[in-house]
């Protein structure tokens, strides 16, 4: 019987560093799957007009989505680990999709609250599979980068969405603008299936770097029995609660920039048209955090920095960054308010980038999914309490204009601080990385 893991098929040539193709493909997803989020924050300022919803009204949107999303994370992690890569993110994708571009069917509130539904349930594998990926085909040195590059789309699919959505909504109205998501996902899906193969059976790998990438990611009998895969068995160890945690008080500060930053700049006296470079100039530099992240924790590695100094090292720096965000409640400029969202989503990026790798860093393969799904839970049930409270906090202090979300600011800028010390106590070796139950760091 032959090995799958040397058989290459003679009439492909294999592809020169393939795993940053396969990154590439992570990344493509990232993006299209952030100009699908996008497309209700930048058009909320006008459907709150058009069908009169309060702030509330659109937190309570945007909580429907999260409720899916949260669930989705953990069981679509602990699918994903299950059913494998390929075939996860081939249904994720095909799901939001075309539920992306149903939405244009909508007729109002509730309707819309169901069509975010569906698409939170289905965008939720996206993280848990992409980082499932990257830890079947990247070593450890170049996880973090890896995870940048990936994460990025993110902040690329924000900052893309303003000069997409935004046109066509004024040529064509809101409708239209739902459609456009849901192709580019079936275009990608397309690509996705003809490209995505496990390492052990691309035909288009070479030998050196499949050796490479199957050296790193395959662990030994004794550790693979030994590493855990059912829920509760994760849950008692302190390494899967650090990676919650470091996405629990990370990511909604970033939610909360991402679908609430054309209304806080409207509450700040500011008007889209106007504020445009405000709106993508933040995503930007945390898309480029995200690589920062992971290029100081690769270069520390290599400077002979262990793995989990190297990863706290970033972890410390992009918590005390993201408290840049203070004080913009002390102006109504543009160009301050831009700047210092900018530094503070820069130092997120950072802090994200190694929020994404623990799992990967943490855990063998057949259990990543599972614990990124868990951090990715931990994060929508974060999100959800936070737009709740955002929702109400910002209509009941409305009176005081622009002025009305400064409590939200201050809360977002503190958080990330109080999830570093958490980290820093959970995330170290201990006996269960003697047991070979997580991976040390």
């Amino acid at each position: 019987m032959s090995d799958p893991a040397r058989t290459t098929k003679p009439d492909l040539r294999p592809i020169r560093n393939l795993r940053w193709w396969i990154g590439g493909l992570l990344f493509a997803s990232t993006v299209i799957n952030y100009i699908d989020r996008q497309t209700l924050a930048l058009l909320a300022p006008f459907l709150k007009q058009t069908y009169h919803w309060t702030n509330s009204d659109y937190a309570n949107l945007l909580i429907g989505f999260r409720i899916a999303y949260t669930i989705g994370q953990t069981v679509c992690g602990r699918w994903m680990d299950r059913v494998g890569t390929r075939k996860g993110l081939t249904l994720s994708v095909l799901w939001y999709s075309l539920v992306a571009m149903a939405t244009s069917m909508a007729r109002g509130f509730y309707s819309f609250a169901t069509f975010r539904f569906l698409l939170g349930a289905g965008e939720s594998a996206n993280w848990p599979g992409a980082t499932k990926a990257v830890s079947e085909w990247f070593p450890k040195q170049e996880r973090a980068f890896a995870t940048a590059f990936f994460d990025s789309g993110s902040s690329i699919g924000g900052a893309v969405a303003p000069f997409l959505i935004l046109p066509i909504y004024f040529r064509w109205g809101w409708r239209a603008v739902f459609v456009i998501p849901g192709l580019l996902g079936l275009i990608w899906l397309a690509v996705w299936r003809r490209a995505y193969h496990s390492p052990r059976e691309h035909p288009r790998l070479g030998a050196d770097e499949r050796k490479l990438i199957v050296a790193e990611t395959s662990a030994p009998r004794a550790e693979a029995e030994a590493s855990p895969t059912r829920w509760v068995d994760l849950l008692k160890l302190p390494h899967t609660w650090g990676a919650i945690i470091a996405r629990t008080f990370s990511d909604p500060v970033w939610f909360f920039i991402a679908e609430w930053f054309p209304i806080y700049l409207v509450a700040k006296g500011i008007s889209l048209k106007s504020g445009i470079i405000a709106i993508w100039i933040p995503f930007i530099a945390a898309d480029l955090g995200n690589f920062a992240g992971g290029a100081a924790s690769g270069y520390l590695i290599r400077r002979g920095w262990s793995l989990g100094a190297a990863r706290k090292a970033i972890v410390v720096f992009g918590s005390v960054g993201i408290m840049l965000l203070i004080p913009t409640v002390l102006t109504v400029n543009l160009a301050a308010i831009t700047i210092l969202f900018a530094l503070a989503t820069f130092s997120y990026g950072t802090f994200t980038t190694i929020a994404n790798v623990l799992p990967a860093d943490l855990f063998k393969s057949d259990a990543v999914a599972s614990v990124s799904g868990m951090g990715g839970t931990g994060a929508g049930i974060g999100t959800i309490i936070a737009f709740k409270l955002i929702g109400h906090f910002s209509d009941a202090h409305r009176s005081a204009a622009t002025h009305s979300f400064d409590s939200i600011i201050i809360v977002a800028g503190i958080v990330p601080l109080a999830g570093m010390i958490l980290v820093f106590l959970l995330v170290r070796n201990t006996q269960a990385t003697k047991d070979g139950i997580v991976r040390p760091i």
